[in-house]
């Protein structure tokens, strides 16, 4: 029987929350759920953990984030709201301890400032404006204590948030597509590279092409860009966002499937690694016995170990990787240079593409 996924809470539909819960709070008795108004036009009651009053102008309260099925590694965190009354009519939200601070240009908020975005910041004042009385304003100081040890398994460091998470959020509700919210979560970094001004932005898969880019070249930080398994889909948003140059680099258990349009290299997506290196091996010159070794082989290393012994290593990668350079130029439609150096899991660069100054200086 189908089963069907369920919705969960946004970080700013819980900030909301437990902001309009503390203004409660300040003025009445606690409650554990409030009402919250969305951009969508959808009021969503929200269970509130607690709320206390902290002295005559202040209070507090907490909601436990739940994501419904989506795989979020925010989910059942703890999001407080802390609220003073104020003399004014101005309704104030800032972050508090474990919400990150925007360091770099390219996101929704300015750098400087706490990573809060601007429909989460509105649904904050709009849920804060319903409970206060007219006229009376409030400062609203959002804190999620697990915040800076939760970021760690995020994309926030590499976005330019420090400190802590984001409080994100368009609607108020969390859409269980695990894999596509994931997906588009990678593409920031491509906003934040056009926006320092890269003229050369390097596509990595993983960790391994990394650390081959910062100790090959040392480029900026913000001019490398992981793509995990959506190789393709990055290279889309890429040339959509004004990318000109795109070197990608990679471990040959992931680029070696570029060479044949293979753009979501997730291993249920497909694999064809030994049979691209035993074709372009035949065509540098190996012997039928060497070819099938390759076949016969169960990783990319061992393939590669195979080359070396035959001498053809890179004669054999540098095909594959001018491949790789034509499949990739294929798919954006040639809007953008493309490069490709393809590396082992110790850091040796097994081949490298001759017309896009990714040569020799990659094998120093």
């Amino acid at each position: 029987m189908a089963r069907f996924l369920r919705y969960g809470l946004t970080t700013g539909a819980c900030s909301a929350a437990a902001a309009k819960a503390a203004v409660i709070a300040l003025l009445g008795s606690p409650v554990d759920r409030v009402v919250i108004p969305t951009p969508i036009g959808i009021r969503f009651e929200i269970p509130v953990k607690c709320s206390k009053r902290l002295s005559e102008d202040s209070a507090v309260a907490t909601v436990v984030k739940d994501a419904g099925d989506d795989v979020d590694a925010t989910n059942k965190i703890e999001i407080s709201a802390k609220v003073r009354m104020t003399s004014g009519s101005e309704i104030t939200v800032r972050g508090g301890k474990g919400v990150g601070k925007v360091t770099k240009p390219g996101l929704a908020v300015p750098p400087g400032e706490c990573a809060i975005n601007p429909v989460p910041r509105r649904m904050i004042r709009d849920a804060v404006k319903e409970a206060l009385p007219a006229g009376r304003g409030a400062e609203v100081v959002i804190e999620i204590p697990e915040g800076e040890e939760v970021a760690k398994r995020t994309m926030n460091a590499r976005l330019g948030i420090v400190g802590g998470i984001s409080v994100l959020g368009t609607t108020g509700v969390v859409k269980p597509f695990s894999m596509a919210a994931y997906r588009r979560s990678l593409s920031p970094q491509i906003d934040i590279a056009m926006a320092k001004g890269h003229q050369r932005i390097f596509m990595v898969p993983g960790n391994i092409g990394e650390r081959i880019v910062r100790d090959k070249l040392n480029p900026p930080g913000d001019s490398i860009v992981q793509t995990g398994d959506f190789v393709g889909y990055m290279l889309d948003r890429a040339v959509e966002k004004g990318a000109k140059e795109i070197v990608l680099v990679g471990h040959a258990g992931k680029l070696v499937k570029l060479a044949v349009g293979i753009f979501n290299t997730h291993h249920k997506m497909g694999d064809a690694r030994a049979e691209v290196i035993a074709a372009y091996a035949g065509a540098a010159g190996a012997d039928p016995e060497t070819i099938r070794r390759i076949l016969r082989s169960n990783t990319t290393e061992e393939a590669a170990g195979i080359l070396k012994g035959a001498g053809l290593l890179r004669a054999t990668f540098d095909a594959i990787a001018e491949r790789v350079k034509a499949k990739a130029s294929e798919r954006v439609g040639g809007k953008a240079k493309i490069g490709a150096v393809i590396v082992s899991l110790d850091g040796q660069v097994l081949g490298a593409d001759s017309e896009s100054g990714c040569g020799e200086h990659w094998r120093s």
